[in-house]
């Protein structure tokens, strides 16, 4: 399967938007980035269009197309129906001016393919041959069915699409010319490339507007009428429907759209209680007006339908319809590569994930799974981190928080705008003689300390940091540090007790002080004697008076 969606990875959050609004959870996790499994993916578009950092990207086809346009070959563009909702007010006429200008031969609506393609399904259901028949006009929805339902491909109808047709058709007439498709499904680029020598290139509506953008061609606003154009319906949901004649004998006509409303109809089938009904299947919701590549990127669901409503007419597209052999198209099994853990290996997958008992397990789907037990599968392929459960971390953070909060020997209090106690630690409660947490939180912090620091950092926006302050109340030396985060709007009061080293500094003072005095008077008392010996020793005096006040000094010093 060709890569049409690749991965940004510098813009990956590891949000895991993709993954909750995969339908199918063809996206793996590794290294906190997202990566598309193209053997799983059914290419619906829907993680291009949720990613909130644009971390998706398609593959963009304008090169190659502008290299078959220089190849000298005729190039024709076969344009999805849909493209009067993405270019509103621009028919198919001033479309083709625009296109030649950038070196098509000519440009065509895919909806005549769409004709062609509803004829083949008129007369399979008029032969009756088959109990049940689904649409097979969206790859993607062919895609879902080839991976995930192998058991009903026989009930898809083995008839090409209507780009298929389409293209086909231009080839016979133009033989040599290469076509290039232009529309607003992902999917379409990959139908391209499987298929081979049918569609050349495939081009989405925001790839040809940059290109037009870039040549400076600007779209004509004239609507073009014609009468015998009923297949532009096709990218509206039930649009098919609309084009059928819907009376073969025996058939109930009904409409699916969105890939979870598919799957549900396809887990029906497969129960075997459907019969006798022709099924029109589109991924997207609304169908192809309601594709992830139509450059509006929010639904406009009401304005587009009449778009295309209103540039549809009542008759058919006058074609030559081909020998059914002709339209004939094969759709064969895509096996998946993983295999199936045990039940053992789920469970043990479940206990690492902290899901000990069946109760653990919430399903809460913010890892993007809908069961815990669907997110271990995950994990054992290797498609998702055990890391992505939400209450898991929660609930890892709040343990390894709490583990470091509860035994660090720091005191800490934590206080909000209001200056009421939010947390407390056992330190903080010892040093202040609070017996239980309860009998403060939500108090006014002034009960246990003096509000002023915490007020000057409020103010200020400053930290205090490793300030002394003696405890009166509690008998405790302690040097505070008071913090104030802008963010979450709380102070944070880390005191560390220093009563201990505040004691034992007293304790040296007062030993220095003794020592001090003692040398006092152990100088006054050589002195005197000194005083006595002067008369005796004359001139020697004053050396001694210098040598005993050094002496003092320097045990003053210590």
């Amino acid at each position: 399967m060709s890569e049409c969606l690749t991965l940004k990875k510098s813009n990956c959050k590891n949000c895991y938007k993709c993954i909750r609004h995969c339908p199918v959870k063809s996206i793996r996790f590794s290294g906190n980035q997202a990566h598309i499994i193209s053997n799983e993916c059914i290419l619906c578009g829907q993680c291009f269009v949720v990613c909130p950092q644009n971390a998706k990207q398609i593959v963009d086809e304008t090169e190659k197309v502008k290299v078959l346009i220089q190849t000298g070959a005729p190039v024709y563009a076969s344009v999805a129906p849909s493209f009067i909702a993405n270019y509103q007010g621009t028919g198919i006429k001033a479309l083709e001016k625009a296109l030649q200008k950038l070196g098509f031969a000519g440009a065509e609506e895919t909806a005549i393919g769409a004709t062609i393609v509803k004829n083949e399904y008129e007369k399979m259901l008029d032969e009756g041959m088959k109990d049940i028949v689904i649409s097979s006009c969206c790859h993607s929805v062919n895609l879902l069915i080839q991976k995930y339902f192998p058991s009903l491909i026989p009930l898809l109808a083995d008839v090409m699409s209507p780009m298929q047709a389409h293209c086909s058709e231009i080839k016979k007439k133009h033989p040599g010319a290469r076509t290039v498709f232009i529309g607003p499904c992902v999917s379409k680029k990959d139908e391209a490339q499987h298929y081979e020598d049918i569609v050349d290139a495939v081009l989405t509506f925001e790839e040809l507007t940059e290109w037009l953008k870039a040549e400076k061609i600007e779209l004509e606003k004239e609507v073009d009428c014609n009468d015998n154009t009923r297949t532009r319906f096709f990218p509206t949901e039930g649009g098919i429907l609309k084009s059928m004649r819907q009376d073969a004998p025996g058939y109930t006509y009904l409409s699916i759209d969105g890939v979870e409303n598919c799957i549900a109809a396809l887990r029906e089938i497969e129960q075997g209680n459907t019969h006798r009904c022709f099924i029109e299947m589109s991924a997207c919701t609304g169908s192809c007006v309601g594709g992830p590549v139509m450059e509006k990127y929010h639904r406009s669901p009401v304005i587009d339908y009449k778009s295309v409503a209103d540039y549809a007419g009542k008759e058919d597209f006058d074609v030559i319809q081909p020998d059914s052999l002709e339209l004939k198209k094969r759709f064969e099994p895509i096996e998946p590569k993983y295999g199936v853990p045990s039940e053992e290996d789920i469970k043990d997958i479940l206990k690492r994930m902290g899901k000990n008992r069946s109760e653990d397990e919430l399903n809460c789907g913010s890892c993007g799974y809908d069961t815990c037990r669907e997110k271990a599968i995950a994990i054992y392929h290797g498609k998702a981190e055990i890391s992505m459960c939400l209450p898991y971390l929660k609930e890892k953070a709040e343990s390894f928080s709490d583990c470091i909060v509860s035994n660090t020997p720091n005191a800490l209090i934590v206080v909000n705008d209001a200056l009421e106690v939010q947390q407390i630690n056992p330190a903080a409660r010892k040093i202040l003689n609070i017996r239980y947490a309860s009998d403060i939180l939500g108090d006014q912090v002034v009960r246990i300390l003096d509000p002023k620091p915490f007020l000057d950092v409020m103010k200020s926006k400053k930290s205090i940091k490793n300030h002394r302050v003696y405890l009166a109340d509690y008998n405790r030396y302690v040097e505070e540090t008071v913090t104030y985060d802008s963010m979450y709007h709380i102070l944070l009061c880390i005191m560390r007790d220093v009563t201990e080293e505040e004691r034992e500094r007293e304790k040296r003072e007062n030993q220095r002080n003794k020592t001090v005095e003692t040398a006092d008077k152990v100088v006054d008392k050589q002195m005197r004697i000194v005083q006595e010996i002067a008369s005796l020793l004359g001139e020697t005096a004053a050396e001694t008076k210098i040598a005993l006040t050094k002496l003092k000094e320097s045990i003053s010093d210590e």
